[in-house]
Formats: structure tokens, C-alpha cells, sequence
């Protein structure tokens, strides 16, 4: 252990050394039992000492640096500005309020230490909190992964005994995220230890799926220890109780997303509707146009709580679409698209993949944005217009390409239903797929159905083997390229490696994905009131700012000029000034129906969508506007 030790001590960089030197001591410290489980729960490859090590020094570096900033801006800040401070302490504490006032250097030694412990103390438990929110998104990664992996696993059992080969084509799956990464760490602490059962027994304890992975690994290991027939009955029993709980969890982040609607309109209404407010008592208090003096100039208590309105709006709008995405179930992800390698591939696919289009429609973005300046638009339409022509089109590529992958999904699900009855005749699979893809047109899936009956016939006529099948199968999924696909078809290419009886795998396949496409569908129906809900709250708020316009903001500009005339009135004449309240009206209107914008695309396809729906939004608003000659 010794040996091993040093080896690791001398394998760290300069920083690492010292640090370790310092402050791995630490970790021994019965304070940091606790953290020392969630470490191993989190996954993390460095080692706990480590860790702790360098949680210690960034605090010390952190509460050095702070206490020299607050000495010596305690030393350098004018004597006005302290004096107020201290009068406020001495004032309000008690004792201290007794005391002559000490001379400014103690006052700043005293604070920067102050200042420097709470700092030291705030990284060390920032960097515990660190740890446990680690393990506990780790924990809901392997609970929602863990039903499709063992569903998996009961098709592999039924064509290989070799637990070691069954788990590791689960690791090797990206589609199960924290689930295979577990059964990874299982085969490495089996290499380690030279027994399998040691390494599932490892990763039960260290698991932070208490209730979930680490009663499932112990009762694998002892099915598995039995017979074949053992294990497969227990992965169908098992699978079939995962998934009943992974149902009543949709059904629980359906539930709060029913909340983060109903907090998301409020949350979004009571800006505009406070701005509004307060231009109206603007008039009968003359304190909230006083002039106050910022970094970028001066404003008044006004202006400053219109801009706080719309940077409001905008991180509402930013951390609800987040949330809906994080809300969302794993195996109902948002597709991901990955940009070519090529310039040339990226431009020649800008039409089809949103990833391409969204790196290549930046320049005429900025160009429009250009133009419009030019033309003499304001900074803030030349921003939200030239953000408009940017996403719309992006927005429009991603929309594009989720209606053919919704029709290729719809396909699919037709092309697995006739390849099984096909298979659980009697036919051989390559054979299957080729009478399937002559007799049966299956539209935008065709020229690959197509693709896989060529590439199958044209292998199995060289060498009938379940390598170079499933090579054709890995082919099949990259062309089709959605989330369906990978998620079923992908799946049966390990299977059929493992050697499962073919009529099974296809049997299990024809269960899954019409399990999957029906949560698809359900899904989808159940997010478009989210949708609908964004752009009725973005409309809504146009609508009553727009009203709120045409009809309250002259009659109270007029008041407050008549008022101005009166002698003995307390009525601000200018308070209200049409042009510049009608403008900071749009701005707060505009930044609402982005934060819905986003809101809806989040919840109905993911960013790219977010992008069309916030887009268009903004251009209604704009169009709405100035056509009623509001700006």
C-alpha cells in the first residue's frame, strides 16, 4: 500500500504535490467521514485525499485574497463612507455602542479576518455541497437508466450465460449514461480483484442507488450464480418492476411541471405588470423619478427598477427552460446533432441538420444586424431583430428535421413489426429484412430499409456472421440517426452478438419500441400545453401592455401636465413622459416574450425550438408595436 501510494504521489503535478503535502491530511479529520462516502458515490476518478487537498487550498487562496482586497479597500475607501459604517455599528450593537472608536487600521485588520474565515469556510462546504449534488444527480441518472438496461439484460440472458460479456455490452451502450458507467466500475474492480461477484458487491456499497442498483447487483449476482433460467425469470420480473416505478416518476415530473407552469406565468405577468404599476404611482410619488447616479450613467429609482425587471424576466426565462429540460425523462431526450468534421459538410448540410445551420447563419445574423443599424434602427431592435433573423431559420432547419424524424420513428416502428412476423415464421433476418423491404414502402425510411437489406445481403453472402450483421445493424442506426432507433435497433446489435435466440430479440424489440413510441407521443401531447401556455402568456402580456399604451399613458401625462399648472397639487408634472415610458414598456414586453419564447421551445423540442419560438415572438411583438404606432 505504501508503494502504491508513493506511485500516486509521484504521478501528480508540481500543484497537486504541494497541495497534498499541505492539506491531504485533512481528509483523515472525522468531519469528513460523511463526504468520504458521497465521494464514492460521485464516480469521481481522483482520489478523495486529493480532493480534499485541493478543496483546502482553493479555500486558503480564496480567504487570502479577500482579506487583502477588504484591507486594503477598508485603508483606501473615504473617510465619509467609513465614518457612516461605523456610526451604523456602533449605533445598533450593543457594547460596541460603549467603545471609543478604534483607529482604522484595527477596523480593517478585523474585518479582513472576519471576511477571510467566513470565506475559507463558505469554499470548504461549497466543495462538500459539491459532492453530495454530484452523487445525487448521479443516483436520478442510474434510476432512470437502469429499467432499459435491465430489459436489455433479460434479452442477453437468453443467448449467453457469461455475465462478465452481458454487463459489459451494457457499459458500452451510451443510451444507459450513469447505469453502464456503474457496470463498468463493476468489470474494473472485477480485473482488479479477479472476482466478479467481489466487484458487484463493490459497487452495491459505493453506489449512491441504495434503493435501487444496490439491491439489483446483489440479486443479479445471486440469480446469476444459479442457472440461465434463474436469471432471465428474475431480469423479466425485475424489469417489469422498474418500469412500473419509472411510470409513477413521469408522473411526478409531470406534477411539477403542472407548479413550474402556474409559477412561470406568475412569475413572468408580475414584471410587466409592476412596471405598469409604477409609472402610475409615478405620478403621485415624486421619489421614484429622482435622479440616481450609476456606473453608465444617470437614471432614475425608475429606470432601475425597469432594468431589474427585464434582467428578472430574462433569468426566469433562462432557468425554466432549463429546468423543463432537466424535467424531461431520459428515455424521452431531446435528440442531439452533432455538427460535421468538414467546413464543406457543415455548409452542404446546413438545409437538414440544426447544428450546421446554427454555426453557419451567424454571419448573415451579424450582417442584418448591420444593415439595420445602418438604416437607423435603435440598439435594442437592431439586437432583438438581428436575434430573430438568426433563430427563425435555425429554429425552422431544427423543426424540419424533427418532422422527418418523427416519420421515420413512425416507420420504424411498422418496419420492426413486419421484420419480427417475418423471423417468428421461420425466415432468416437478412432474408426478413429484404422480402420486408420489397413488399412494404416504408417513405422517408425507405432508402435506408433499402441500404440494410443491400448491405446484409451483399455480407452475408461472403461470411454469414453475427459480426458482420451487426455492422450492417450499427450502419442502419447511423443513417436513420434519431434517438428511437439507437434506443431499439442499436440494442439488438449486442444482442445478436451475444448469441439470443433471433425470434426473441425481435419479440422483446417489437415490445420496446412500441413502448417507446407511445411515450413519445403521450409525451409530446402532454408538452404542447406547456407550449401553448408560453405563447399565451407572451401574447397576453402584449396584449395588456399594448392597451395599457394606447389608453392609460395620455390620459395620466395629461393629469400630471394639469396638475404641473396647479398651485398646492403634490402630482409630479414629469413624471410620465410618453416616448421614453412607452419605450421602456417595450423593452420589458420584449424581454418577456423571449423568456416565453424559450419557455415554449424548451418544452417542446429543445433549444433549437426555443430559438424558432422566441424568434417569431419577437418579430410579432415588434410588428404589433409599431404598426399601432406605440414605438
Amino acid at each position: 500500500m505504501t508503494g502504491s501510494a508513493e506511485s500516486y504521489h509521484d504521478s501528480l503535478g508540481k500543484v497537486d504535490k504541494g497541495l497534498y503535502a499541505l492539506f491531504s491530511r485533512h481528509a483523515d479529520e472525522q468531519a469528513h467521514t460523511a463526504d468520504r462516502q458521497r465521494y464514492r458515490a460521485t464516480g469521481l476518478e481522483t482520489s478523495f485525499d486529493l480532493y480534499i487537498a485541493r478543496i483546502y487550498g482553493l479555500a486558503w487562496a480564496t480567504a487570502l485574497l479577500a482579506v487583502v482586497g477588504l484591507f486594503i479597500t477598508t485603508l483606501l475607501v473615504p473617510n465619509t463612507v467609513t465614518t457612516r459604517l461605523l456610526e451604523f455599528v456602533r449605533d445598533g450593537v450593543p457594547v460596541v455602542n460603549q467603545l471609543p472608536r478604534p483607529p482604522r487600521f484595527y477596523i480593517a485588520a478585523v474585518l479582513a479576518s472576519l471576511t477571510g474565515a467566513a470565506t475559507r469556510w463558505l469554499v470548504i462546504r461549497a466543495g462538500r455541497f459539491y459532492l453530495g449534488r454530484v452523487a445525487a444527480a448521479r443516483k436520478a441518472d442510474i434510476e432512470r437508466t437502469l429499467p432499459g438496461a435491465v430489459r436489455y439484460l433479460r434479452v442477453l440472458a437468453s443467448g449467453s450465460n457469461d455475465q462478465r460479456e452481458m454487463l459489459q455490452r451494457i457499459a458500452s451502450q451510451n443510451a444507459y449514461g450513469a447505469t453502464a458507467d456503474s457496470f463498468q466500475q463493476v468489470l474494473n474492480k472485477a480485473a482488479l480483484t479477479g472476482n466478479l461477484n467481489e466487484g458487484l458487491t463493490m459497487v452495491a456499497r459505493d453506489t449512491p442507488s441504495r434503493d435501487v442498483l444496490a439491491p439489483f447487483l446483489l440479486k443479479f449476482r445471486e440469480h446469476a450464480s444459479q442457472s440461465r433460467d434463474s436469471l432471465e425469470g428474475y431480469l423479466e420480473m425485475e424489469g417489469r418492476l422498474l418500469s412500473q416505478r419509472q411510470e409513477r416518476a413521469h408522473q411526478r415530473a409531470s406534477g411539477y411541471m403542472e407548479l413550474l407552469a402556474e409559477v412561470f406565468v406568475v412569475m413572468l405577468v408580475f414584471p410587466a405588470l409592476a412596471v405598469l404599476i409604477l409609472t402610475v404611482v409615478s405620478v403621485f410619488s415624486p421619489e421614484l423619478t429622482a435622479s440616481v447616479s450609476t456606473p453608465l450613467g444617470a437614471t432614475t429609482y425608475r429606470g432601475l427598477l425597469v432594468y431589474a425587471s427585464v434582467a428578472f424576466v430574462l433569468l426566469i426565462g433562462l432557468a425554466t427552460a432549463l429546468t423543463v429540460a432537466s424535467l424531461r425523462p431520459t428515455d424521452q431526450a431531446i435528440p442531439t446533432y452533432q455538427r460535421p468534421a468538414t467546413v464543406r459538410k457543415v455548409f452542404s448540410t446546413t438545409h437538414s441538420n440544426p447544428a450546421s445551420a446554427a454555426v453557419v447563419l451567424v454571419l448573415p445574423a451579424c450582417v442584418a444586424g448591420g444593415f439595420l443599424f445602418a438604416l437607423g434602427y435603435s440598439p435594442i431592435n437592431v439586437l432583438l431583430l438581428g436575434y430573430a433573423v438568426y433563430g427563425v431559420p435555425v429554429g425552422i432547419v431544427a423543426s424540419r428535421r424533427a418532422r422527418v424524424d418523427d416519420a421515420k420513428d413512425r416507420e420504424i416502428q411498422d418496419f420492426i413489426h413486419a421484420v419480427s412476423g417475418h423471423v417468428s415464421l421461420g425466415m432468416p433476418f437478412p432474408a426478413a429484412v429484404n422480402r420486408v423491404a420489397e413488399d412494404v414502402d416504408f417513405g422517408p425510411l425507405q432508402p435506408d430499409v433499402e441500404a440494410l437489406a443491400f448491405n446484409l445481403s451483399l455480407t452475408t453472402a461472403v461470411d454469414e456472421t453475427d459480426d458482420v450483421r451487426a455492422a450492417a445493424l450499427d450502419r442502419f442506426v447511423g443513417q436513420v440517426g434519431t434517438p428511437l432507433a439507437s434506443q431499439t435497433v442499436g440494442l439488438v446489435v449486442g444482442a445478436l452478438s451475444a448469441g439470443s435466440n433471433t425470434e426473441k430479440v425481435f419479440e422483446t424489440l417489437e415490445t420496446e419500441i412500441g413502448r417507446l413510441y407511445h411515450e413519445r407521443k403521450e409525451l409530446r401531447s402532454r408538452l404542447m400545453v406547456y407550449v401553448a401556455v408560453g405563447w399565451t402568456t407572451a401574447l397576453l402580456v402584449v396584449g395588456v401592455v399594448v392597451a395599457v399604451n394606447a389608453t392609460v399613458l395620455d390620459g395620466f401625462s395629461q393629469l400630471s401636465s394639469v396638475a404641473g399648472s396647479t398651485s398646492g397639487t403634490s402630482l409630479d408634472p414629469n413624471a410620465i413622459d410618453p416616448p421614453r415610458d412607452r419605450e421602456r414598456f417595450y423593452f420589458v414586453t420584449q424581454a418577456t416574450v423571449l423568456a416565453c419564447g424559450w419557455f415554449a421551445g424548451m418544452a417542446s423540442r429543445g433549444k433549437y425550438e426555443a430559438l424558432l419560438h422566441s424568434g417569431l415572438l419577437v418579430v410579432i411583438t415588434y410588428v404589433v408595436f409599431t404598426g399601432l404606432g406605440v414605438v
